[in-house]
C-alpha cells in the first residue's frame, strides 16, 4: 500500500520519527490500526484520539479501496 497517495496523512522525519501521521497532528496511523483491531469504533477513536472525523472518513476509505486492487500474498510464496 502507498501510503504517500493518502492525502490526510504525511511522513515527516522531524515528526514522530517520520512515522505516518495524519496530517497536521501528531498521532500515528498505526495507533488508529491497532486500536479499530482491539475493537474500538470509529466514535470511540474520534473522542479518545481526537482524530478528525473526515479525516478518519477519508483515511478508511484509502485503506479499503487500496485493499480492494491489492493481490493476495499467499503463505507458499515466501
Amino acid at each position: 500500500m502507498d501510503w504517500s497517495k493518502c492525502s490526510v496523512i504525511e511522513s515527516d522525519p522531524e515528526k514522530h520519527g517520520g512515522d505516518w501521521l495524519f496530517k497536521d497532528t501528531r498521532l500515528p496511523v498505526s495507533i488508529v490500526v491497532e486500536a479499530l483491531s482491539r475493537g474500538l469504533t470509529v466514535d470511540d477513536l474520534i473522542d479518545q484520539y481526537s482524530v478528525d472525523p473526515e479525516q478518519l472518513k477519508h483515511f478508511l476509505q484509502f485503506v479499503a479501496v487500496s485493499l480492494e486492487h491489492e493481490k493476495p500474498v499467499h503463505a507458499n510464496t515466501f
